[in-house]
């Protein structure tokens, strides 16, 4: 369902069709980094707001991706880090990092981030104890270590091991399999659908 109206409040996705809380999602691990200090800001940017919350479509396509993971390695479990994001929260990002080498990592509040309408993710992988897996950097790591475009060049060079790209491997391979796109410079984040298209008909998160 796309949403008549360019823009939806935070506050209004707990009473609004078109999007589903992450905690009804059975098996997936929830830890949103802007929630908390573990950021590149240093501060929770999100409360008192709860922002653990996708679009319904994109809901679905992690429901998939998260199927496929259960049967081939039922090990690991997805953890999110980041889902829907606000406007206002992308806004003070660019302020910090605009004119900045991060820059190059966030979108402009103009074109506006497709995390701000709920369709896209960042994410890593936990073990069945709940700890997190080596995947060659921390998340929102901005070195070109955390670009999978050039991870062939980084193992090669011994930047990366050959298990760590492995355990990117099995990410990419599990959302791929819902209908996700990875980027070229963060191994954590996926979109769901074409970014163009959903800038143009789904409603913008404030």
């Amino acid at each position: 369902m796309i949403g008549t109206e360019r823009t939806l409040a935070i506050e209004a996705l707990s009473g609004d069709p078109d999007f589903v809380h992450l905690g009804t999602l059975p098996r997936l691990a929830i830890d949103l980094r802007y929630a908390s200090t573990r950021n590149l800001l240093g501060r929770d940017l999100y409360a008192p707001h709860d922002c653990a919350w996708l679009h319904v479509q994109a809901a679905e396509a992690l429901q998939r991706a998260d199927a496929w993971l259960a049967r081939e390695r039922p090990e690991l479990r997805l953890l999110v880090l980041d889902a829907a994001r606000p406007q206002r929260v992308q806004e003070q990002f660019w302020a910090r990092v605009k004119g900045t080498p991060m820059q190059a990592y966030f979108a402009p509040p103009e074109r506006g981030s497709i995390h701000s309408f709920g369709m896209a993710v960042d994410l890593t992988l936990v073990d069945a104890q709940g700890v997190e897996l080596d995947l060659g950097t921390p998340f929102d790591d901005t070195s070109e270590l955390s670009h999978p475009a050039l991870e062939h060049a980084h193992e090669a060079a011994g930047r990366l091991s050959a298990n760590q790209l492995a355990h990117r491997r099995v990410l990419r391979a599990a959302m791929l399999h819902g209908g996700w796109q990875p980027i070229a410079s963060e191994w954590w984040h996926f979109d769901c659908g074409d970014r163009d298209a959903v800038r143009q008909r789904w409603r913008r998160i404030v």
